[in-house]
């Protein structure tokens, strides 16, 4: 995803359900340690 530009994503917890953002902030965090899958519980 280098070079692209990153925008907010919409994605549902698969605990409890609801859905939660994944804003472009958080994922350049997750780029910058090197991780490459998008969280999948939200935060409660």
């Amino acid at each position: 995803m280098l070079g692209l530009s990153l925008v907010d994503v919409s994605l549902t917890c698969r605990e409890c359900g609801s859905e939660f953002i994944f804003t472009a902030g958080e994922q350049q965090f997750y780029q910058s340690k090197g991780l490459v899958n998008q969280p999948t519980r939200c935060q409660p």
